[in-house]
């Protein structure tokens, strides 16, 4: 393979994340992707190179978007937490305070940290629901209105894959008082720091998105390539009785992690390339962004909260925003996990290069956003070829890209 064209800039001393993006192309496929690292309120890396799909046609430009997947939690979670940093939103009040008509089917006590720490009991929806269904907003947010918790809340924790998005955003929205979920990210986030990041993609920008390509099906169920059918998952056994238990909970159709992400999949939702759902408001799933745009987010709230003047939140806000709250087997995922307020947390043990105290959001495929505290790191990754591993095995491609950057931070 001839090497790759990477555009772009890093500054001295952060040569070798440069080096591990090149290598991405030739050692581990990649077709078109972005990077970024903001240290201390300073850019040092902005990367981007291949094209924005398969065919090669279009080159990938310093401004091209992609869907990040449940990276947008992340940015969702981040709403609130300035919400509440403010004043504004009462985490530990129940969520009928600022949505009266969530209190039907047992949830009248339920408070609102635990639509983001995901100990609500939400992650699927039991009624039936018409094709598309997710593109609309007020029939979603009326579904979970009447859906009754799968657990005690608050007596478990479990990955509410799609449904977080109009937990928390329906949230957001009526505190803030905006018509959508979209007009509040934009008055919270990002007109004041001027990033691109869309939750309701705009049709004027639909020509700057790389499409989302794919060799084979992840084991997950996140996702609507075009020709992926169910039973050509791959196995992954290794005869590891906790990885067969991961295997069943990601190919049995009925089970809690298929119902949950399939929310994001036909017949619920159109194809991941589709206009209709880079339009649609999922703010779980369906954030349009590149890795630019999540350094810089990230790095602001990673020294203290503040970039360039604009403070997103307080230095106490950070530090409850990255609090570990919940940690642990997931009900839903079958794994161990570890968050904060609506943000992951490595996972000790885990083949995570992250810091300990970083927080932020993965997405399917690969993409990622964090927060290091410790190291005043803001970190964005963003591509379009999904990663084939899922949640089963870590992208090797972002883990390279964080080994790198910690290298030239830590002088190793």
């Amino acid at each position: 393979m001839s090497e790759p064209v990477v555009h772009g800039t890093v500054a001295d001393g952060f040569e070798p994340v440069r080096d591990a993006f090149a290598r991405n192309f030739t050692e581990h496929g990649e077709v078109g992707a972005s990077v970024s690292v903001v240290v201390d309120g300073e850019v040092k890396v902005d990367l981007w190179g291949g094209t924005t799909d398969r065919e090669g046609g279009t080159p990938w430009e310093a401004d091209t978007l992609v869907n990040v997947y449940s990276t947008t939690k992340g940015i969702t979670a981040l709403c609130a937490n300035i919400l509440a940093d403010r004043g504004q939103l009462d985490l530990d009040a129940p969520v009928t305070e600022v949505w009266p008509e969530f209190g039907q089917a047992g949830k009248a006590a339920m408070p609102i940290r635990y639509l983001l720490t995901h100990e609500a009991g939400l992650p699927v929806v039991d009624e039936a629901l018409p094709e598309n269904s997710v593109l609309d907003w007020e029939h979603m947010v009326g579904a979970l209105e009447r859906q009754a918790p799968m657990w005690e809340p608050g007596s478990a924790q479990g990955y509410h894959a799609v449904t977080f998005g109009w937990l928390v955003g329906e949230v957001v929205r009526r505190v803030l008082g905006t018509d959508t979920f979209a007009d509040a990210l934009r008055e919270l986030v990002t007109e004041p720091l001027g990033v691109d990041f869309h939750v309701g993609l705009p049709d004027s920008e639909h020509h700057r998105v790389a499409r989302l390509v794919r060799d084979a099906p992840q084991l997950v169920g996140v996702g609507n390539s075009e020709g992926v059918e169910p039973e050509s998952r791959p196995a992954y056994a290794r005869g590891d009785e906790e990885l067969q238990r991961l295997i069943e909970a990601f190919t049995s159709p009925d089970s809690l992690a298929m119902r949950s992400l399939g929310l994001a999949s036909r017949p619920f939702a159109p194809s991941n390339n589709s206009a209709e759902w880079r339009r649609a408001q999922v703010p779980a799933a369906n954030g349009h962004s590149n890795a630019r745009a999540l350094a810089r987010i990230y790095g602001a709230i990673a020294r203290g909260g503040e970039i360039d003047g604009v403070r997103l939140l307080s230095p106490e806000g950070v530090a409850r925003a990255g609090r570990e709250q919940v940690a642990g087997p997931d009900a839903v995922l079958v794994m161990p996990t570890r968050r904060s307020l609506g943000f992951m947390m490595p996972v000790p043990g885990s083949p995570d290069r992250r810091g300990p105290n970083s927080f932020g959001h993965s997405g399917a495929g690969g993409s990622i956003g964090y927060a290091d505290p410790d190291r005043a790191l803001g970190f964005g990754y963003a591509m379009n070829r999904m990663w084939p591993g899922g949640f089963m095995d870590p992208d090797p491609r972002a883990q390279a890209l964080v080994e790198a950057v910690h290298q030239c931070l830590d002088g190793h």
